[in-house]
């Protein structure tokens, strides 16, 4: 049996005016501002005015470490919310937006596949509604002043050796990550070394991301920390007077995107920060406001529970004071296989001993969800290769973890195949059982809340840092950084900062390479091994591929 590409889907969608897909969670067409026909923004003063309704139940949906054989986390989000409305709940989804980087590189589109996606498609994985090139354009513009600045006289005395602000730019480009700006002589300024990030690494993105409103968006912005001058005292956005102009490029991307699934579902899109570089949630003031419009909130959080969801619990729900009331694992059986060891070119042949042997990192993650006092449910996304013996494979495992595994088959059959885990989400809901708890408190010294995720989460022996390192967090501690959480840039494939080792090591250390402070975001950057702000492209790129075809569409996007 054929089956159709995402992209074949998703072009054959009967798509609703968005005014009616607004109309039913109860936003009037005056409160939506439309970018064409199917996705607009939702007004500020109607996101200020449901601020006093009760919140519906959060559900996050989170997976194992990710692998080439692919895992299916905003399928099943996406499934997940169509199920939900299936079986007559008022639902939402919440997911992040995608970035022309990995779209153009190997990732390929973000909007979930099969018969469980976002649309329109196309639009989400290119340009969309603007917001990450207002991101850009903001941070551009900060890094434009903080030039001016010292070419103009440098009045507040920034030692330009000491200026942490670089450039971003949302395509995967290893050229930029370390370069000089200002050469050519007096009328350019002052040669400095510096580099580009990508434009989700920001971290304009991440303030975006967890901002309330417009004047909490600003005060983040302006505590920045931009540079640090000869006596090592930080310098501000605010010092350099960006705050309020960048405010004003950021206004519009501050507002939720409003689209639709392929069965004209309601949809929030907004915002992208990566999972391993930065929090890897979409943002605050959509997940809130969907809380105020549905019954169930479905949200996704990226890569593997490790990253994702710990970031997801730590940092999002402790800034936002947001608990969800389930835990959704997403696995695969072709996953557990190659974390049993199979090869990619021999998944498709059964092999119910791999399964058992891989199922280690799926128990891992069932258990450290777990610690954090949410009930958990493993969604299996159907692959059409999976047999009966491996599915029950997987069942069998999880049972013996405490937890239940549902079959899911969403990317086949949309919400008739979602609506068995749809079901069981909505049990589990109603039994209450949920004891939402962070990983460590605020008041936790910075260097012992990064071993409490190494240790507790990823099961390291410890956190290896230098005593520059130490030094560092010291310092931020006594400038009134120290209730801050930390934000664990990390490979995304493994527990460990070796991207090969795939299952549920033990008897290993994170070596924290370095520390970084994002004082707007509030949260530690901790970078552990070797992990990259600025992603090159494959061998072959996506991009190679992509192009209009003769009749005017776009192919080559999946």
């Amino acid at each position: 049996m054929g089956y159709k590409s995402d992209i074949e889907i998703a072009r054959e969608a009967v798509k609703q005016p968005i005014q009616e897909i607004g109309a039913k969670i109860g936003i009037d067409s005056a409160d939506l501002l439309p970018y064409g026909h199917d996705k607009a923004k939702v007004s500020q003063s109607f996101i200020n005015s449901v601020q006093d309704r009760e919140n519906g139940k959060l559900i996050l949906v989170t997976a194992i470490n990710p692998t080439p054989a692919g895992e299916g986390k905003t399928t099943t989000t996406v499934g997940l919310g169509d199920g939900l409305n299936r079986i007559g709940k008022k639902a939402m989804i919440c997911i992040r937006e995608a970035s022309l980087g990995p779209n153009f590189g190997m990732k390929g589109g973000a909007a979930g596949g099969g018969y469980a996606q976002v649309v329109p498609m196309e639009e989400m994985n290119l340009h969309f509604t603007g917001d990450f090139h207002a991101i850009t354009s903001a941070h551009s513009l900060l890094s434009a002043m903080i030039d001016n600045h010292i070419y103009w006289g440098n009045e507040l005395d920034i030692d330009v050796r000491r200026v942490v602000w670089r450039r971003v730019v949302d395509m995967n480009d290893r050229a930029l990550r370390q370069i000089t700006t200002s050469l050519g002589g007096v009328a350019n300024g002052f040669p400095r070394e510096t580099g580009f990030d990508i434009t989700v690494a920001s971290e304009v993105m991440a303030i975006l991301c967890l901002s309330k409103n417009l004047k909490d968006l600003q005060q983040r912005l302006g505590s920045m920390i931009v540079a640090y001058r000869r006596d090592r005292s930080p310098v501000y956005a605010r010092d350099i007077k960006a705050d309020g102009a960048m405010t004003v490029l950021l206004k519009d991307a501050m507002q939720p995107n409003l689209v639709q699934t392929l069965e004209n579902n309601p949809a929030f899109v907004h915002g992208g920060p990566f999972a391993n570089i930065a929090h890897g949630c979409n943002s605050v003031i959509a997940t809130q406001t969907a809380l105020k419009l549905a019954d169930y909130v479905v949200t996704e959080a990226g890569f593997g529970a490790d990253l994702g969801a710990e970031k997801f619990m730590n940092i999002k729900c402790r800034k936002a004071g947001l608990a969800p009331s389930v835990v959704v694992v997403v696995a695969t059986v072709r996953a557990m296989k190659m974390n049993g060891g199979v090869a990619k070119a021999d998944l498709g042949a059964e092999n119910v001993d791999a399964v058992n042997k891989g199922c280690g990192n799926l128990g891992r993650h069932i258990e450290n969800i777990k610690g954090f006092g949410v009930p958990v449910i493993v969604a299996i996304n159907h692959f059409v290769t999976d047999t009966d013996a491996e599915v029950q494979a997987v069942k069998d495992y999880v049972a013996g973890q405490g937890a239940e595994a549902i079959l899911s088959r969403h990317w086949e059959l949309g919400s008739e195949g979602s609506a068995p885990l749809a079901e069981k989400v909505v049990e589990v809901i109603a039994k209450g059982e949920a004891n939402f708890k962070v990983l460590y408190p605020d008041d936790m010294p910075l260097a012992d809340k990064i071993q409490a995720v190494c240790k507790s989460i990823y099961r390291a022996d410890e956190a290896i840092m230098d005593k520059k390192i130490l030094d560092q967090l010291k310092l931020w501690e006594e400038q009134g950084y120290g209730n801050l959480p930390v934000c664990m840039a990390k490979t995304q494939y493994s527990f460990t900062t070796d991207p090969t080792e795939r299952g549920a090591p033990t008897g290993f250390t994170i070596p924290v390479r370095e520390v970084r402070l994002s004082a707007g975001a509030g949260f530690i950057v901790a970078v552990c091994g070797e992990i990259m702000t600025m992603p090159g492209l494959p061998r072959v790129p996506a991009a190679e591929t992509i192009r209009m075809s003769d009749d005017g569409v776009v192919e080559g996007l999946f």
